[in-house]
């Protein structure tokens, strides 16, 4: 236990000094999440590469029992599929999130390094090969292992992202599931895996220290993707060790929360014609804040509350027969199932315009990609501004407003397109989404309905917001004044 312990303690100092270096670091070489969309729920730009903390946290006190003659250090070094899988594959998605929270990088790109990895992990040993029922026989997987060991590694990895939208939240989610693996593999004395779960609980709960409510650095895809890496891979050691009759069940319960999102946040997309991977303010813990009226920190607070239940179902599971098990599955199907209708997800009255909403999705996606494709093979920004103009009939808009704008001898010299159409006769609605090019605005692309409405719907203000994106693209790579035919052109003094 004293092992374990110092374990602990290492990860968590040097989670605490590696957060608090990057932070500052960030901060003062501009490395921030800037609050310029509107599903951020965050108001001012905070740095993210809180995650190198926890990555450099977990591994600090691993790699000091290489140099240790010890046996504990002994130990862990003659695991060596575990060693090499954890390290190797843990490096590569860490490095996958690095990159991502520094450039940015495609759903592609992300999918294809996660799988690599997955693929490379079940080489290792590192297999998922029977499904355990608690109310029948098991299941043996034979050919379906790959695959089933594939997506559970990859899902948990992306379960983990998704959920990180709010301050102490995927750090806390992700402690929760650390402390049902510590307690499951003590439980039954592998003090390997109680070795890997204290090193990485230090890592969190140092980096917590700056991330909890309000947040002073977030751990982005760095934390995220490295999190559900390691809890995904501790998962599979742990249920195959396990015998209980409902082994593979008890990583899934004390990972409940993650999964119980990306499962829900996958049909919704679907059902209502949305893409895939597309961001939006639906998931649980914006309808925790939204129909319970929260505070930020109260809804992580509750969602804590919900998470401990996950562990202790997870850890009843672990220990109960095939008769308790059931009850205690029934038991927590009916909590989810009254969560759910809480927050809005089984409200039947909406499953009527559930196929219109699809439809009108469906062509609204179809609109945004031959939009964002013109624009970006626009040869002059007189041409983004004609690839834009079907955004006027499509939308029902009375005025559609392109700007771009440059400083010059203290003034700001503008290019402003515009059109205007017949559409309505109401109190005008306004929006104005920024042309950025990382953190410099180009200019604004505005958008004016007089259909009655008070309120952007939300898939055409995400749609809007990829526009905006390849506008702002495009319209950086061109010269302000070159090869421009607007319709009128002005100089906007401040």
């Amino acid at each position: 236990m004293i092992t374990l312990f110092v374990a602990f303690l290492v990860s968590l100092m040097v989670a605490l000094v590696l957060t608090l270096l990057v932070r500052n670091r960030a901060v003062a070489w501009g490395w921030l999440d800037q609050a310029n969309s509107s599903r951020k729920v965050h108001v001012r730009p905070i740095p993210r590469l809180g995650g190198i903390g926890i990555v450099g946290g977990f591994f600090a006190p691993l790699c000091a029992l290489f140099l240790v003659d010890s046996g504990v250090g002994y130990h862990f070094r003659s695991h060596k599929e575990l060693v090499a899988g954890l390290f190797i594959g843990g490096a590569v998605i860490a490095a996958l999130g690095l990159y991502d929270d520094l450039r940015g990088t495609g759903a592609k790109l992300k999918f294809a390094v996660q799988f690599a990895v997955a693929l490379g992990l079940y080489a290792m040993g590192f297999r998922i090969e029977v499904i355990a029922n608690p109310f029948g026989p098991e299941l043996v997987l034979g050919a379906l292992s790959l695959p089933f060991t594939v997506f559970w590694m990859v899902g948990v990895v992306n379960a983990l992202n998704l959920i990180d939208g709010l301050d102490g939240l995927a750090g806390g989610v992700a402690f929760f599931g650390v402390a049902t693996n510590f307690l499951l593999a003590l439980s039954r004395g592998d003090m390997l895996l109680c070795l890997l779960m204290a090193a990485l609980a230090g890592a969190i709960l140092g980096f917590l220290v700056f991330n909890f409510n309000p947040a002073s650095i977030f751990m982005g895809d760095t934390g995220s993707m490295f999190l559900g890496f390691v809890l995904a891979a501790v998962a599979i050691k742990t249920s195959t060790k396990s015998g209980t009759t409902v082994a593979m069940l008890v990583p899934v319960m004390a990972l409940g929360l993650p999964i119980m999102d990306t499962l829900l946040a996958m049909v919704r997309r679907s059902m209502l014609g949305r893409p895939m991977f597309s961001a939006d303010k639906e998931h649980i813990h914006h309808r925790v804040m939204s129909r319970l009226v929260l505070s930020h920190r109260a809804t992580v607070l509750v969602l804590y509350g919900l998470c401990g239940l996950f562990t202790l179902t997870a850890l009843g599971l672990n220990f109960a027969n095939s008769a308790q098990s059931a009850m205690l599955l029934c038991g927590m199907g009916v909590v989810i199932v009254v969560m759910m209708r809480k927050l809005g997800y089984l409200d039947l009255r909406r499953a009527a315009d559930v196929q219109q909403v699809r439809q009108r999705n469906i062509r609204l996606r179809s609109l945004v990609k031959d939009v964002t494709r013109a624009v970006r093979s626009a040869p002059s920004l007189q041409d983004v501004w004609n690839a834009l103009r079907p955004l006027a009939e499509a939308l029902e808009l009375s005025r559609q407003e392109l700007r771009f704008r440059r400083e010059s001898g203290g003034l700001t010299e503008g290019i402003v397109f515009e059109t205007q159409r017949p559409a309505g006769s109401a109190v005008p609605f306004e929006v104005s989404i920024d042309v950025k090019d990382d953190d410099d605005v180009l200019g604004s692309l505005r958008l004016v309905w007089r259909d009655g409405r008070t309120a952007i719907n939300r898939d055409e203000e995400l749609a809007l917001e990829v526009v905006a994106d390849a506008v702002a693209e495009r319209a950086a790579r061109l010269h302000a004044h070159e090869d421009v035919e607007p319709g009128r052109i002005l100089a906007l003094r401040r």
